[in-house]
């Protein structure tokens, strides 16, 4: 560091790995180009620059990959689950068989970040960071292919969230236990994190079971200008100009970061208060990303409104650090994952 605030041009790079500096900032050269300043998005170029990879039949690293398509609500969820031991070759479950008569196999669903516009469940970054998530949890995973804006504003996101949810726990071949039931978490990065949030606020105002929300440095945020923001603007990645336009892309047009959608305990929010289905968290937050402020105000929410909620603040990580584990910050999220998931197996 300089002094006081400033940050040295050199600095960035010398905190985070380099490979790991590369990606980001391809990816933000990509996100740069993508967007209009009229808010539209040129979604055809973006198909072409985001690597996807197929799922695979034949077991990796001891897991699977699937593709299911559901064709009453035309969403595609992307199925991972730990391939049997000696198996060659696998394929989608027998529709009626559990995944274990005895065992709890939790169940994750996963939503993907991209700020609400990028990236899909196909994403070769993503199909990697579930794959990791089944092996370190011994669970499978549920990857949603949400609808994506500007093209499809909120509340899509949301909804296909929801519907997700209920899918997961009508299929059979996802239960497991002696209750013989889906053992469900919901978990997402940026974006994710705050479809997580939501899907889970329905979900206890409805009275269907999550264990856990799972919230990597989830995107939330206000008309505010936060200290956080200011400081670390166009530090590392991000912009705050940047995350205005996401912002614009999702909401309802004319809405501003106020919205509920945004500012999850803000002015014009629900009230958790009494939903005492509404499950705990572990709120994962990035020192360097500049939204931080508005994740650790989060924690403070779920504090006063009496919800359980479990801080992992990792001081130098910046987005997208457990995209690859070369890093101490990635083994000690994957460490906070598995106890956080094994905890609620062993109550």
């Amino acid at each position: 560091m300089t002094g006081g605030s400033e940050v040295n041009a050199a600095e960035p790079r010398m905190m985070v790995p380099l490979n790991t500096w590369i990606l980001i900032s391809k990816f933000k050269l990509d996100y740069t180009m993508l967007r209009r300043s009229d808010g539209t998005f040129n979604r055809e170029l973006n198909e072409y620059l985001d690597r996807k990879v197929p799922a695979n039949a034949i077991p990796v690293d001891g897991v699977y990959s699937f593709d299911v398509f559901d064709r009453p609500t035309m969403l595609v969820n992307r199925v991972y689950l730990p391939a049997p031991e000696n198996e060659l070759k696998c394929g989608i479950p027998e529709v009626e068989k559990p995944l274990s008569t005895t065992e709890v196999i939790p169940v994750i669903i996963f939503f993907h970040g991209g700020s609400f516009v990028h990236s899909s469940a196909n994403s070769a970054i993503y199909d990697t960071l579930c794959r990791r998530l089944v092996k370190t949890c011994s669970a499978a995973v549920v990857s949603v292919n949400y609808r994506r804006s500007p093209e499809h504003r909120y509340p899509c996101a949301y909804d296909d969230g929801w519907t997700a949810l209920r899918w997961v726990h009508s299929t059979l071949w996802l239960r497991s236990g002696k209750e013989n039931k889906a053992h469900v978490y919901l978990a997402g990065d940026s974006s994710g994190g705050n479809i997580a949030h939501h899907v889970a606020v329905r979900a206890a105002q409805e009275g269907v079971e999550v264990l856990g929300n799972i919230l990597l440095h989830p995107l939330f945020g206000g008309e505010e200008r936060t200290e956080s923001e200011k400081r670390l603007d166009g530090k590392y990645f991000v912009r705050i100009q940047d995350r205005d336009w996401y912002w614009r892309a999702y909401l309802p047009e004319g809405e501003d970061r106020d919205h509920p959608a945004c500012n999850v305990f803000g002015p014009r929010s629900t009230s958790l208060n009494g939903l005492k289905t509404f499950p705990r968290s572990l709120v994962v937050v990035a020192g360097l990303d500049l939204v931080q402020d508005w994740q650790l105000r989060y924690v403070q929410g779920l504090e006063k409104q009496e919800q359980k909620v479990k801080l992992l603040y990792l001081e130098n990580a910046t987005i997208g650090f457990y995209f690859f584990p070369n890093n101490d910050h990635f083994q000690c999220l994957m460490d906070e994952i598995k106890g956080f998931v094994q905890s609620k197996q062993l109550e």
